[in-house]
């Protein structure tokens, strides 16, 4: 709990700098995990169930309300029976390709 609280100090103190790719990277490997529960067709309330975790937290997720610790997406990307590997690179090869498509428009 003292953790939480002197990581929430320094958080707003001294914020990390934002990062396009890695705020991009993050919102599509939200988009991807509810796509995963969406066409397993597994409700919010079960993969919080199963994942341990609060539906609340779940759905922040989701939403990119909440950034999510190495520990909930580990348990979520369990509860849908996927790796947390693939989600994170078919987040990153997605994005980047969006980028490329975007310079070569620019061009």
């Amino acid at each position: 709990m003292l953790a939480s609280a002197v990581n929430s100090l320094f958080r707003y103190r001294f914020p990390v700098p934002t990062d396009p790719l890695r705020d991009a990277i993050s919102s599509q490997v939200a988009r991807l995990l509810k796509e995963e529960r969406q066409k397993r067709g597994i409700s919010l309330n079960s993969i919080a169930e199963i994942a341990g975790l609060s539906r609340q937290t779940v759905s922040y997720v989701e939403q990119e309300v909440q950034s999510p610790s190495l520990d909930t997406l580990l348990r979520i990307t369990w509860a849908l029976e996927v790796e947390l590997e693939q989600i994170i690179a078919r987040a990153r090869k997605a994005v980047l390709m969006k980028r490329g498509a975007n310079l070569e428009r620019e061009k």
